[in-house]
């Protein structure tokens, strides 16, 4: 493949998934400011996306921190398969936690912990700013990676990969923290002043 057409194609990657980003990064604002219809009755399923969507982050954690093991090693099979399976569940999670926000109340963290609320605010406002900002960096080392282009892949995943991670366990300690102030099925909400 001549320079050009290669120039061509990764400029191409890069706007694919800028535009991907955007778009995920827009549907998530738009569902936190709840202005969607919502349905009448919500489907019972509603209530278990949040223990589905913390399982996702702690499996891909694992899967994560099983990559680089794998790449540690040299085994660029293993470690690449691990990798897509990490992406794909990480695909699963943005649907259920879609779906999720659109369908359910907000639920906020009350305010009668003052220092625990600050901490809980502090992991979900650094995990929701990285959250946006990994996607392009995953979606550009995937590319890089598929295509063997070695020296460029591990250029985006010395920022990519830490940051993925991180992602992914403040997901798991950010539905720990919340979880007890999540609607139960009956209906019951806890409001306060910001969502999860």
């Amino acid at each position: 493949m001549n320079t050009t057409h290669q120039d061509q194609q990764d400029k191409l990657i890069f706007k694919i998934a800028m535009s991907i980003s955007i778009v995920v990064l827009i549907a998530v604002i738009v569902l936190n400011q709840q202005v969607l219809p919502k349905p009448d009755v919500l489907p019972s399923w509603t209530y278990f996306l949040p223990k589905l969507n913390a399982f996702i982050n702690a499996t891909c954690s694992l899967l994560l921190v099983v990559s680089l093991y794998f790449i540690k090693k040299k085994n660029i099979q293993a470690h690449k398969i691990t990798n897509l399976t990490a992406f794909a569940l990480s695909s699963v999670f943005l649907v259920s936690y879609v779906l999720y926000h659109w369908l359910a109340e907000s639920t906020e963290f009350p305010n009668n912990n003052p220092s625990l609320r600050q901490t809980y605010l502090l992991i979900l406002i650094s995990h929701i700013v990285l959250a946006a900002v990994v996607l392009p960096l995953i979606l550009m080392s995937f590319y890089r990676g598929l295509q063997m282009q070695v020296a460029l892949h591990k250029k985006i995943v010395r920022f990519a990969y830490p940051i993925w991670l991180y992602v992914t366990i403040t997901g798991v300690i950010v539905y720990l923290m919340i979880s007890p102030y999540y609607p139960i099925e009956s209906g019951t909400i806890v409001t306060d002043t910001l969502v999860k």
